[in-house]
């Protein structure tokens, strides 16, 4: 995922299976609210297909989708303005638009609302498919207008302006659900929102394939081919970033381990304990301890509180030092303390 940020192959497409098996945690946040999808083709992101599939039963009041005008899959799929004028047209610019929805109804009579239903709503021009006059890009003008409408902005922004991307949902103070890298929580941007409780990960975390389109090189691992011809990118460590509360961050690990100084070496730079394995927490330390930036996926504000992190040393003010145990530089550790109280 950092090469991809560096390459700025930022075109990674979601599985709608990946998006569903963690929305079902959120349902209650939904009723009555606008949602903003700001980096998504409309008919061809499967954000989009999940909110309009079940704009009804979420409660939601509206949705909002955009995409930018450089996206290698705009109107590649659904010809939303005409074949003659935009589709096999190379010479033909491709131009962002938006889409606002307020209502999803069973036009065609089969006893349901899908994607069929959305796409006839549109043509009809019951709900606004509207072409944008900048570019789509979630900085423009048009889009943080957009932004300030909604209530929630649920996507999978481009990786390599995850900072900025998190820095605006920040300044608007709206709430999200976003996919990106579990390494992120360690920048100096970061970190500090998850040391003062104004975000925290998900449900779901792990290596997941995305759809991607047919520029991409194709590599040695983590990548195949389908039977259609499409491209596909397995990525490791892709978690849910999210200010929205569910009930897995109220959850207490158990702790089973007993602390010993044998057990529990010290850094050679710094004042905590190495805790190698997040399941090797020990029940009886009050101590800092350094532990797996994994840790993230099970943290539990009301158990825990995170004080910094073992990195470079240089990064920032919560950037301490590097982790070094006994003449070894190991990988970035989050530092922690048990809460006082705390059985």
């Amino acid at each position: 995922m950092n090469a991809s940020a560096k390459n700025k192959q930022d075109e990674f497409y979601t599985q709608l299976s990946l998006i569903e098996s963690e929305l079902k945690h959120y349902k209650g946040h939904f009723k009555g609210k606008t949602v903003f999808c700001n980096c998504d083709d409309p008919f061809e992101s499967n954000f989009f297909k999940y909110f309009a599939i079940n704009f009804n039963s979420l409660g939601l009041k509206k949705l909002i989708a955009t995409c930018y005008a450089t996206s290698p899959i705009v109107y590649t799929q659904l010809d939303l303005f005409g074949t003659e004028t935009v589709i096999g047209k190379e010479e033909i610019e491709k131009k962002p638009y938006k889409v606002e929805i307020t209502e999803v109804t069973d036009e065609n009579q089969d006893g349901r609302t899908d994607l069929a239903d959305v796409e006839y709503l549109l043509r009809n021009r019951k709900n606004a498919l509207t072409l944008l006059e900048g570019d789509g890009d979630f900085r423009s003008a048009e889009c943080v207008e957009l932004l300030k409408q909604s209530d929630i902005v649920v996507t999978n922004p481009p990786f390599s302006l995850f900072r900025d991307y998190m820095a605006q949902l920040m300044e608007y103070g709206k709430e999200f659900l976003i996919i990106g890298n579990l390494n992120a929580v360690k920048y100096k941007e970061i970190l500090p929102l998850f040391m003062t409780d104004k975000v925290w990960l998900g449900n779901n975390a792990g290596h997941y394939w995305f759809m991607v389109p047919d520029s991409y090189e194709e590599k040695k691992t983590d990548f195949k081919i389908d039977e259609t011809g499409q491209k596909w990118r397995r990525m490791g460590n892709i978690c849910w970033y999210t200010n929205l509360d569910i009930e897995k961050r109220h959850e207490d690990m158990t702790l089973f381990r007993e602390y010993s100084p044998s057990a529990y070496p010290k850094y050679d730079n710094y004042d905590a304990i190495e805790v190698s394995y997040t399941a090797d927490i020990p029940c009886d330390y009050y101590g800092t301890m350094g532990v797996p930036i994994t840790f993230m996926t099970r943290h539990n504000p009301e158990q825990f509180s995170i004080v910094g992190v073992l990195n470079s040393g240089s990064g920032n003010e919560y950037d301490y030092a590097k982790a070094i145990l006994k003449g070894k530089q190991l990988y970035t550790r989050i530092l922690i303390c048990r809460k006082q109280g705390q059985v």
